[in-house]
């Protein structure tokens, strides 16, 4: 009967955990936004921020989409050929780019590289008093950290999708056409009946979606770093860094599914 009550108990806590989180996470993701209507103006730091998540992320965004480009060319074209319709290459390559592949690599790719670093950062401040020093000057750290973060990673976040969505056509392109042999004009010909704005649409939303979601996610992480247990030490901003880029990578993952099954 106690190892029935003490796993009752343990579930609840679980269950208890995970609603305390998401309210929190909800009201510090709302206490952002109201960073809006207040001083110091953003315009500056938005612009840092789309340099750091942007410019800084676009080397990774253009290797990685031409790789994946290239991929898409050699498995579709080994399942189209079992068929004889090599000529639609293009078509499974665009619509597999725009409107999965793209989108999810992105916020991926932009996890691992900046979204860890912001973490980082946050909880560093977290641990050296520097974010109560900020509330000392009358100053919303949500609105100074936080907010021009989300801002840029709304800007960035499509055109660096994108990016990856153009260059990963042309990396099928490159296996397809130029080393498998695939007609180009067939090739170019899928790629341009088949994309439809709908498909550039989906696009759009899931890395804004994502923005949103890794962006809260990582800046919640840093921010509340070592909170709980009432630490400030290196070893806490290791631990919000882990568990930043693992949640926020599942997230996309899970939130990819809930918009595909949405918007389809």
């Amino acid at each position: 009967m106690k190892r029935l009550t003490d796993t009752f108990g343990f579930v609840g806590r679980w269950i208890l955990g995970i609603f305390v989180g998401l309210g929190r996470i909800g009201i510090f993701f709302l206490s952002t936004l109201r960073g809006i209507a207040y001083p110091p103006s953003k315009t500056g730091l938005v612009i840092k921020q789309i340099y750091f998540i942007g410019h800084k992320s676009m080397f990774v965004i253009i290797f990685t989409g031409a790789f994946s480009g290239m991929v898409l060319g050699l498995q579709g074209y080994y399942a189209l050929s079992k068929f004889g319709s090599e000529g639609f290459l293009g078509s499974g390559v665009i619509l597999s780019l725009v409107r999965e592949l793209g989108p999810v690599f992105t916020a991926l790719m932009v996890v691992g590289r900046a979204c860890s670093a912001m973490c980082a950062e946050i909880g560093i401040m977290r641990i050296d008093e520097q974010i109560d020093a900020l509330r000392c000057m009358a100053i919303d750290p949500h609105g100074y950290l936080v907010l021009p973060r989300l801002m840029a990673a709304l800007i960035a976040f499509p055109l660096l999708t994108h990016v990856f969505d153009v260059v990963g056509v042309w990396g099928g392109y490159a296996v397809g056409v130029k080393l498998l042999g695939v007609n180009p004009g067939a090739y170019w010909d899928g790629v341009y009946r088949s994309l439809e704005w709908q498909d550039i649409w989906m696009g759009i939303v899931k890395s804004l979606v994502f923005a949103v979601l890794t962006i809260t996610i990582s800046t919640y992480k840093g921010y509340y770093a070592g909170v709980d247990r009432g630490s400030r030490g290196a070893e806490d901003v290791s631990e919000a860094t882990t568990s930043a880029v693992v949640t926020s990578s599942v997230t996309v993952l899970v939130a990819d599914y809930i918009i595909t099954s949405i918007m389809l």
